[in-house]
């Protein structure tokens, strides 16, 4: 019967292969690259150059004929916040404009707008917008009726006429994010994208690298058993990740003003949680393919693309089909994405973090033991 080894031993030869691999961490520049630049770069893209926010319009205003009233309508619409205006006597003066998309919008005040503007029926104004951009030309469309209920109501009081009460009075409030910035719900799901890619990516590329070059089967030939080899992988890696989380966290905060009303414990908790799942599959994948060039291509299908597009990070999952819905479950940055949100924006909601940290764990496990099935421990 085999003695089993001694556990002292087994401590000194992991301790022995996190060091190696920690080594080799800090003389990769790749690796160092990959975790110090690309968060911040990532951070930038997506708290500056990504918004959902309002923002300035380019409409053309066509007066068919001139009156105080369109004169009136037309100060109003140039001191909107919300449109930059050109104004014409013609709508032919701006449709090739408009076909070009330089501009988002064409208002037309027809000849009759002073005379039915006060009436029951109506002014009639003409909105004109390219509905190849769907979003935009429901912002402009529904801007301009807002704006001209407001001036409306100003000018029906401006001539000593009691001004119309609505019988609802509508009192909007919004919580967690009370500028309605779209930098708030960006900034904190951009930390799950750039874990992706430290834990999966890089893994795996790193990996398959020793693979490649036949050190992975130099270390397999040693005693080191699949556990040993596992942790002494992980641990660099996951150090490397919380580090970037942490530096993600500290710009978002500092940098873009996002504010943070949860508990550091729960951040560092659901961080490495994630930081798991994304080592493990960045490890499975290069078990399976060996090849940096595959191991890419496979980290993208399977790990980047999926926390991009199923996450709730940008495209709402709600409004998916059922079946996509579905493939969300499967993806982890779904459950870390929701928790960096209320964590950041509402604080410790643990019937939110709760079943989101259960998700990570029961996927972490997964993706674990089907590394552990997957990984070689002998050379055939």
């Amino acid at each position: 019967m085999k003695d089993r080894e001694p556990l002292a031993l087994r401590w000194r030869r992991l301790t022995g292969l996190i060091v190696k691999e920690s080594r080799q961490v800090l003389r990769d520049p790749s690796s160092v690259l990959i975790a110090g630049v690309m968060p911040l770069l990532l951070l930038f893209l997506f708290g500056y150059g990504v918004t959902f926010d309002p923002r300035q319009l380019d409409v053309a205003l066509v007066v068919e004929q001139q009156s105080s009233e369109t004169a009136s309508f037309q100060a109003s619409l140039e001191n909107s916040t919300l449109f930059e205006v050109e104004t014409g006597p013609d709508r032919r003066l701006f449709e090739r404009a408009l076909t070009l998309g330089e501009l988002d919008g064409l208002i037309v005040l027809q000849a009759d707008f002073a005379e039915k503007a006060f009436r029951a029926e109506g002014a009639p104004i003409q909105v004109i917008v390219d509905g190849g951009d769907p979003n935009t030309a429901y912002l402009v469309s529904g801007y301009v009726e807002l704006l001209w209920a407001n001036w409306l109501e100003q000018e029906w009081i401006s001539r000593g006429r009691p001004a119309l009460v609505p019988s609802v009075q509508l009192e909007p409030q919004v919580w967690f994010n009370p500028e309605i910035s779209s930098r708030n719900y960006l900034v904190p799901g951009s930390i799950a994208i750039i874990l992706t890619t430290i834990g999966a990516l890089l893994t795996a590329l790193v990996v398959a690298r020793e693979w490649e070059r036949g050190t992975m089967e130099a270390l397999l030939a040693t005693p080191v058993g699949i556990l040993e080899l596992l942790i002494g992988k992980l641990v660099p890696y996951f150090l490397l990740g919380l580090g970037s989380m942490a530096l993600a966290v500290i710009t978002a905060v500092l940098l873009f003003g996002v504010p943070f009303r949860g508990s550091l414990a729960v951040l560092i908790l659901s961080s490495s949680v994630f930081m798991l799942c994304s080592l493990g599959q960045g490890l499975l994948i290069s078990t399976l393919t060996r090849n940096q060039l595959v191991a890419a291509q496979t980290s993208v299908l399977t790990a980047f693309l999926p926390a991009f597009y199923f996450s709730n990070f940008v495209f709402e999952i709600d409004s998916m089909p059922l079946a996509l819905r579905l493939i969300s479950y499967g993806v982890p940055a779904r459950y870390y994405v929701s928790t960096l949100q209320t964590e950041f924006l509402a604080g410790d909601v643990w019937s939110v973090i709760g079943p989101d940290l259960i998700g990570l764990g029961v996927f972490a496990l997964i993706i674990f033991a089907l590394t552990a099935l997957t990984t070689r421990t002998r050379l055939e």
